[in-house]
C-alpha cells in the first residue's frame, strides 16, 4: 500500500464550473486559460493507476453559515453571495475530475485544510509520508495546504499546472514564494510514488 496521497483542493462548483459565481468571473478564466481542470483530471488519473490514496478537500458552511468566521474578509463574501453552501451544487466537486465513492472528501471551513478537519487524522490512519496537492488558488489553499503540512513533516509536491489565482501573477507569486517548501512538478512530469 503506497505511503502518498493526492489532494484536489477547493475545486468546486461555485469556484471553477462555468455555470457557477466564480467560475463566469477571473478564477473561471484562470482555470480555463491554464486548463486547470484537464491538468487535474490527468494527473487524478495517473495517481489512480498508481493506487494513491485520493482525498478532495472543499470550503463549505452550514446554510446559516454559523462556522463562518464574522471578521473574516474572504468568508464575509461567501455569506453575502450565498455561496460555499454545503449540500447544494456549488460545493460539489466538478464533475469532470470524476470523484468516487472511496475517495476522501475533506470538508473545511477556513482557508486551511488542516484545521479542525479530519484531514490529520486521515493521514495519520493511512500512514501518509508524501502529499501531493493542487487546486484553487494558488495563494490561499495551495499555500496553506503546503506550508502546514511541511511543518508537519510530510514531503510536500506541488503540481504547478493543476493549480491557479485569480491572475496568472498571483499564481507565480505564490509559486515562487512555496518553492522552498516543497518539490514543484506538473500533471505531464509527475511521477506518483
Amino acid at each position: 500500500m503506497t505511503n502518498s496521497i493526492y489532494l484536489v483542493l477547493d475545486m468546486m462548483n461555485d469556484l471553477v464550473h462555468t455555470d457557477g459565481p466564480n467560475g463566469k468571473a477571473a478564477y473561471g478564466q484562470q482555470v480555463r486559460e491554464r486548463r486547470v481542470l484537464e491538468h487535474t483530471r490527468h494527473a487524478l488519473n495517473k495517481a489512480r493507476q498508481a493506487s494513491l490514496h485520493i482525498g478532495f478537500v472543499r470550503v463549505g458552511f452550514s446554510p446559516d453559515y454559523r462556522e463562518a468566521p464574522p471578521n473574516s474578509p474572504i468568508f464575509s463574501g461567501a455569506r453575502k453571495n450565498g455561496i460555499f453552501k454545503l449540500g447544494e451544487w456549488g460545493t460539489q466537486v466538478h464533475p469532470d475530475l470524476g470523484q468516487l465513492p472511496s475517495d476522501f472528501d475533506i470538508v473545511k471551513h477556513r482557508v486551511s485544510p488542516f484545521y479542525s478537519t479530519s484531514l490529520e487524522a486521515i493521514l495519520r490512519a493511512k500512514a501518509i509520508q508524501r502529499i501531493y496537492c493542487s487546486g484553487i488558488s494558488t495563494n490561499a489553499v495551495v499555500q496553506a495546504m503546503v506550508r502546514e503540512g511541511h511543518d508537519r513533516d510530510y514531503e510536500m509536491v506541488v503540481l504547478e499546472d493543476a493549480c491557479c489565482g485569480m491572475s496568472l501573477e498571483e499564481h507565480e507569486n505564490a509559486i515562487k514564494s512555496l518553492q522552498r517548501f516543497c518539490r514543484m512538478t506538473t500533471s505531464q512530469d509527475v511521477t506518483f510514488e
